[in-house]
């Protein structure tokens, strides 16, 4: 069985909970206390991944760290349907970019979550522009794929790059990054929160952190 050496409140690890139970697919959490434990940067556990980061995926064996790495490997390694991760050369190439993309929210939108909740010392102001950049961008391509009748970010069904990107965006309130202005976004979320098996993480359904005007 899979092991996740996870923390409950990381959305990392969130999206890779969320993934797994989307699929059907069984794993084991392995707890690591990511704040205020900072267990991530023992010895035991640089030692599973030397650069003391969440998550960290066993798969028999095969040790894989980074989230955006680990939906790349569960979608093609565990999803027989190959819908999360379609082969159409395309597609895939949009699901890169979205992964990307996912990486940049972490950078921003994620960062003033650490700050705001956890005192971690980063530019806030820098963080939520950047977020609000980045959500300006995501609420346009949504919007045209609505008209277009598109609802998802890469291709027409929900595919491991709206998994990437969804956690630190409806977190994104936890950090001071409302998201009143970004409706197509809100929608997105709902889109994803609808789908079968979802799964959420503390505050996804918390009544500040839905995606509502405010």
């Amino acid at each position: 069985m899979i092991k996740l050496y996870n923390d409950e409140l990381s959305g990392n690890c969130y999206k890779l909970r969320l993934f797994m139970s989307l699929i059907g697919l069984p794993y084991e959490r392995v707890p690591v206390n990511f704040y205020p434990g900072r267990e991530h940067k023992d010895e035991a556990f640089l030692r599973i991944n030397s650069f003391g980061q969440l998550p960290v995926v066993d798969d028999e064996g095969y040790v894989l760290r980074d989230a955006q790495a680990i939906l790349v490997y569960l979608a093609t390694r565990h999803d027989p349907t190959q819908r999360w991760f379609p082969s159409d050369a395309q597609v895939r190439g949009r699901v890169a970019l979205w992964l990307s993309v996912a990486e940049d929210i972490t950078r921003s939108a994620s960062a003033a979550r650490l700050h705001d909740t956890f005192a971690y010392p980063f530019d806030i102001k820098a963080c939520r522009d950047t977020a609000h950049t980045l959500f300006a961008h995501i609420e346009d391509h949504l919007a045209d794929g609505e008209i277009e009748g598109r609802g998802w970010l890469a291709d027409n069904t929900p595919t491991i790059a709206d998994v990437a990107c969804f956690p630190y965006v409806a977190l994104a309130p936890e950090g001071g990054i409302m998201l009143a202005h970004y409706p197509a976004l809100r929608r997105w979320i709902q889109r994803v929160k609808a789908l079968p098996n979802f799964i959420g993480m503390p505050g996804i359904f918390a009544a500040g952190i839905d995606p509502q005007p405010c």
